[in-house]
C-alpha cells in the first residue's frame, strides 16, 4: 500500500497502536478482520511521503465492469510486489491486494473500503491487466548511486565492515534517533551509541551500500557472502537519513525479516562500473 516495505512497517505500527486505543473505548467488533484492514487502509492514504504523486486519483472514477476472478489473478498479484503497486492509487492497490492476495470477497472489499461493489469490481476489472504486464524478470539487479549520499552510505559501510564503530559514532547527529525495529528504541548520540556496541559482539554479517524499494540503504548479507561477488540475498538492511554529514536517524530492521519477502532489493555498483 505505502509502495515501500520500509514506510510500511511503520503503518502497521499506527494501525496496531489506533486499533488497542479504540478497542478499549468501543463495544465488540463484529468484524475485526474489515475493520483492521480499514484502519491500515486510512493510514496509509494519510501517510505523507510523495502525497500528491501517488495519491492522486479515486476509486469513483471508475464504473461498473464485469469482474473474473482466477488462479492467475492471484498469481500476478502475489508476484507483482510492491514497485508495481506503487503506482495505483491507494483504493485500487487496496481492492487487488485484499481480493487476489488476501482472498476476501467483493462485498467484503466494499465494506472495508466504504465503496460499492460495482466500483471494486470496476477497479479489479480494469487494473489486472497493467498487473499482468508488468511483471518482470526477478533476476537480481544492480543499482548505480551516486551523488553525496552516496559517499556517506559508503564511508558508513566501509567503517562498518572494518568494525570502525568509533567511526561510526563520530558520525552521528547530537539529537539522532535509533530504531532496532521490533526490539527497542532511541534518542540522541550517547545512547544511540550503545547501538554499535551490539554489533561488536556478533560477527554474522557483511555490508554493502545497496536500495530496496528504490531508497538507498546498507544491505547486510549472511558473513559468508563477504568475498562473494554480490552475494547471496540480504538477510535485511539498515535505513539511514543524514542531516547533513551527520546520521539523523538509523532504522535498523535485523530482527524483522520478512521484510526482505516483497522488497525489491539492488546492489549497488561504483557508477561506471559495469560488472
Amino acid at each position: 500500500m505505502t509502495g515501500s516495505g520500509i514506510d510500511g512497517e511503520d503503518v502497521v505500527q499506527e494501525t496496531l497502536a489506533k486499533a488497542f486505543v479504540a478497542l478499549k473505548l468501543n463495544p465488540p467488533i463484529p468484524n475485526l478482520h474489515a475493520w483492521l484492514f480499514r484502519i491500515a487502509h486510512n493510514a496509509s492514504i494519510d501517510y505523507p511521503r510523495d502525497y500528491a504523486r501517488r495519491f492522486s486519483n479515486s476509486l469513483d472514477d471508475y464504473h461498473e465492469l464485469p469482474s473474473a476472478v482466477s488462479e492467475l489473478d492471484a498469481r500476478v498479484a502475489a508476484e507483482a510486489g510492491l514497485r508495481l503497486f506503487v503506482g495505483l492509487p491507494p483504493a485500487q492497490r487496496a481492492s487487488v491486494i485484499l481480493k487476489d492476495v488476501l482472498g476476501y470477497t467483493v462485498e467484503e472489499i466494499a465494506e472495508i473500503l466504504g465503496k460499492s461493489m460495482a466500483m471494486v469490481k470496476g477497479v479489479l476489472h480494469r487494473v489486472r491487466a497493467p498487473l499482468r504486464m508488468g511483471i518482470e524478470d526477478p533476476a537480481r539487479e544492480t543499482a548505480v548511486l551516486d551523488g553525496p549520499q552516496s559517499v556517506l552510505l559508503k564511508e558508513y559501510v566501509r567503517h562498518f565492515n572494518a568494525r570502525e564503530f568509533d567511526r561510526l559514532r563520530e558520525m552521528l547527529a547530537r539529537d539522532v534517533t535509533l530504531g532496532v525495529v521490533g526490539v527497542t528504541t532511541a534518542k540522541g548520540a550517547v545512547d544511540t551509541a550503545q547501538y554499535f556496541g551490539r554489533y561488536s559482539n556478533i560477527y554474522d554479517w557483511s555490508a554493502r551500500v545497496g536500495m530496496v524499494d528504490g531508497r538507498p540503504v546498507v544491505l547486510v548479507f549472511p558473513s559468508e557472502a563477504r568475498h562473494k561477488e554480490f552475494g547471496p540475498t540480504p538477510k535485511y538492511f539498515v535505513d539511514l537519513e543524514w542531516d547533513g554529514s551527520k546520521i539523523a536517524r538509523i532504522k535498523d530492521f535485523r530482527y524483522v525479516p520478512y521484510i526482505m519477502v516483497d522488497a525489491t532489493t539492488q546492489v549497488a555498483v561504483e557508477k561506471g562500473d559495469k560488472r
